[in-house]
């Protein structure tokens, strides 16, 4: 953990323009299609693989400041649905946070079933590839739940691996960790993302 020193309300300096300053998440600004996902998912007949399209916005804020630490971000949207039909399949929202003086990546999500979750790893500010973690019960990185899905569909842990390509794209894999009637259940996603269009400057940038 990186040394802030004693004054918690002396506010640090921060770059104005946000994805000049997002380390690892700075290639992740833009509006993005994926075609190619796949999610494998439980069901009572046992798990069942089903083929999704995405799109998601990911647009610079301003800079944020808790006294002295210093969070540049990202804030996104994502909605996906099957192939050929368009009703939401998925639909989530939150943050990409990049902590420069920790090196840290953070995750932010939120979904609409009553749930969210906060996710960290670490990764160097050119790093190409970074995986963050969150697990249930953990105060700084974990997972809250509504009561139905931790009584039926309980989540233990949620892991994602971000991978930054040499075409421009980027992928991601997650992995989470499901107790379903006392059964152990992996819960995986993943795509790959084209860029279809720019990120919307954050209102400070130049």
């Amino acid at each position: 953990m990186s040394s802030y020193g004693q004054d918690i309300y002396a506010e640090g300096p921060t770059n104005p323009d946000t994805v000049a300053a997002l380390g690892p998440l700075a290639p992740m600004a833009g509006v993005w299609v994926g075609k190619g996902g796949v999610d494998i998912a439980p069901k009572a007949s046992g798990p069942r693989t089903h083929p999704f399209e995405e799109r998601i916005e990911l647009h610079p804020v301003d800079p944020g400041n808790n006294g002295p630490q210093t969070l540049y971000a990202l804030r996104y949207h994502t909605w996906m649905n099957k192939p050929g039909e368009h009703g939401t399949y998925h639909d989530q929202v939150g943050y990409w946070l990049w902590e420069p003086a920790t090196e840290t990546v953070l995750h932010s999500l939120t979904i609409p079933r009553g749930q969210t979750v906060l996710a960290a790893g670490k990764a160097r500010p050119d790093a190409r590839q970074f995986t963050l973690k969150a697990r249930r019960g953990d105060t700084a990185f974990g997972i809250c739940s509504n009561p139905y899905l931790e009584a039926n569909f309980r989540t233990e842990s949620f892991e994602i691996t971000v991978t930054i390509h040499d075409d421009g794209t980027w992928s991601y894999e997650e992995d989470t960790v499901m107790i379903i009637r006392g059964e152990t259940f992996h819960h995986r996603d993943s795509n790959r993302l084209t860029r279809v269009a720019p990120h919307r400057p954050n209102p400070l940038a130049p």
